[in-house]
């Protein structure tokens, strides 16, 4: 099953670093933080899609016949 919550959580916390925040903490650029963020969620997200889609591809499902047998007594 795919995983997209964190990534898509991820994403979103890094944009709105950098859109919304503008501070600066100890010469650190909160917004590089939320640059940063974002480039890493989009890249697990990516992955997550490839994941997903290699397995999906490469399940298969053979529907065979169902042979019944039925039992007779002989006397």
């Amino acid at each position: 099953m795919i995983d997209t919550g964190p990534p898509i959580a991820l994403i979103a916390i890094g944009l709105v670093l950098w859109l919304a925040v503008s501070a600066t903490i100890a010469g650190i650029s909160i917004q590089t933080i939320g640059i940063i963020l974002t480039i890493v969620g989009v890249i697990w997200l990516l992955i997550e899609l490839f994941q997903y889609g290699g397995r999906r591809r490469r399940t298969v499902v053979r529907d065979e016949p169902v042979v019944v047998h039925e039992r007779r007594d002989v006397y």
